[in-house]
């Protein structure tokens, strides 16, 4: 029986004990956070002290009189460390802006500019003026074909096909028209006479008159126009 009671007694030591282990201990209260804050102050401002005051002298002493000396102008007082930099930075302000400025021109300069601005507007306009008339395109293959066709309006029509009536241009300067016939017997001119003609002379030998053509003298051609841009 006493066994058993010791056995109990130290069961319900060791549960007790395990119990108390198990709890957590009262943590210490833990110290507030603490920190420091650096605060940085301006520069102190040297106070200005005043001048002393120069000692009295007695009136009945005589005033001795030394060599005048030239006096300096004091130097001011150096302002705070702080302004240094902003007077620093603002001194040359005034010369930057006295070299960004520019010189303006003289009146010779202007008129040299004007010149130099109307010859480079004339080359420019030169440029774009290009001749808009050009000499036709000129080859042996071009010259055949045009005598070809030359050879073949000289041609006399057969008897039965209508005549070839071509106007010729005057070279003679009369004022005269002249109409070339090409027929399968010959080949004549119609020669009108210039309406600046004497009335005398148009009455005698007629304004209509039959002669031979000249040589010179060949039908007017059509113009082969061509301009530069082509």
């Amino acid at each position: 029986m006493a066994s058993l009671l010791a056995t109990v007694l130290v069961h319900a030591a060791l549960i007790l004990a395990w119990q108390l282990a198990r709890t957590a201990a009262p943590g210490q209260a833990e110290p507030e956070n603490s920190f420091m804050q650096w605060v940085q102050l301006p520069p102190s401002v040297p106070e200005s002290r005043p001048a002393p005051a120069p000692p009295r002298e007695d009136a009945s002493q005589p005033v001795r009189r030394g060599p005048v000396r030239p006096t300096r102008p004091r130097p001011a007082a150096a302002p705070a460390d702080a302004a240094t930099p902003a007077t620093t930075e603002s001194a040359p302000a005034p010369a930057a802006a006295a070299a960004e400025t520019p010189a303006r021109p003289s009146a010779a300069e202007i008129l040299e500019n004007a010149r130099r601005s109307v010859a480079g507007i004339d080359r420019a306009l030169r440029k774009e003026s290009k001749p808009t008339i050009v000499a036709p395109p000129d080859s042996p293959e071009i010259r055949m074909r045009q005598g070809m066709e030359q050879a073949h309006a000289m041609a006399p029509p057969r008897l039965w096909e209508a005549p070839k009536v071509e106007e010729l241009v005057n070279n003679t300067g009369d004022g005269a028209r002249r109409t070339r016939v090409i027929t399968g017997r010959r080949t004549y001119c119609i020669t009108e006479r210039s309406t600046a003609t004497n009335v005398e002379m148009i009455e005698m030998h007629g304004k209509i008159r039959l002669t031979n053509c000249p040589g010179p003298e060949t039908p007017a051609k059509r113009q082969e126009w061509r301009t530069a841009r082509d």
